[in-house]
């Protein structure tokens, strides 16, 4: 019986081993959108030792999105550097050397392990995108999304490589938000999964594991809350100042929900509430 059982522990062990040797080791990463979400997710990329090329529209964005990570770190090494003035100058300048920008997606993408999007939460547009590095990215390559509130399997059935799909939703501001929720889909393989979750490691980020469900873990349960929020308002019960000094005295909230949306933004509030139809029923209407 003792036989049997350490031949079973080192057979486990073996093919433990060997899904591990096939995980994809992610050193190159392109991240297409240089707005807040994209630049943020480009810095910790860049600054954790990955070559990143961050992709956007017009040159105009792009040097605004440098510029807006060259402040980020800057305050970063106000922190993290506080009695080493030197050794946060040269972690600014590593960081920024790992980081290249293009106007170009299809002609960067035929060398990188992981194309990250971070565009306007729209479905046609993200697919026509992914359709559109589908052709140029090599066989590895791995796709994943950062949307908050759109399905990922829809993404991923408009591409041919639905088993290299998944999503990767960073919180904002990213530099600071510790949380990834990685999303599996059903085609998503156990290799992209797990190569997803290593990367989100590297950058320093504790992962989440969700299945690709209407607004994954956070949206999910943040949504409804903002949106009774707003209904409790609307009804008059109360005022919007005291619902945000309730939740933050009351359930030691950092900010109240009508602060939170001000943060993230209405018309992104909007996107996400359009995008995920359980939340129109999830808290029915008080009498």
């Amino acid at each position: 019986m003792a036989f049997a059982t350490r031949q079973f522990v080192r057979a486990a062990s073996s093919d433990a081993a060997t899904a591990a040797a096939k995980k994809l080791l992610i050193k190159h990463v392109t991240i297409i959108g240089g707005g807040l979400m994209g630049a943020g997710i480009a810095q910790v990329a860049a600054a954790s030792g990955h070559t990143v090329v961050l992709v956007d529209q017009s040159d105009e964005i792009l040097k605004k999105s440098t510029k807006g990570i060259e402040e980020s770190l800057k305050r970063v090494i106000k922190k993290k550097f506080a009695d080493k003035p030197e050794a946060g100058a040269e972690f600014i300048k590593k960081t920024l050397k790992n980081l290249t920008t293009s106007t170009d997606a299809a002609s960067v993408v035929h060398s990188t392990d992981l194309v990250i999007e971070a565009i306007v939460e729209n479905l046609e547009v993200k697919n026509k995108l992914f359709q559109t590095l589908d052709k140029f990215a090599p066989e590895h390559t791995i796709f994943a999304s950062n949307t908050s509130s759109l399905q990922i399997t829809k993404m991923a059935n408009a591409t041919t490589r639905q088993d290299r799909f998944g999503g990767l939703h960073f919180f904002n501001p990213v530099p600071m938000m510790k949380l990834v929720e990685v999303i599996k889909t059903p085609m998503t393989s156990q290799k992209t999964f797990e190569s997803l979750v290593d990367f989100s490691k590297a950058v320093g980020k504790s992962p989440v594991s969700c299945k690709d469900t209407p607004g994954f873990i956070v949206n999910r349960l943040l949504v409804p809350y903002m949106m009774e929020a707003v209904r409790l308002f609307e009804r008059g019960d109360a005022s919007k100042e005291d619902i945000d000094v309730a939740m933050k005295l009351g359930a030691g909230y950092p900010m109240g929900p009508f602060e939170l949306l001000d943060y993230v933004g209405l018309d992104t509030s909007k996107y996400i509430i359009d995008g995920t139809a359980c939340f129109s029923f999830a808290f029915p209407l008080s009498s």
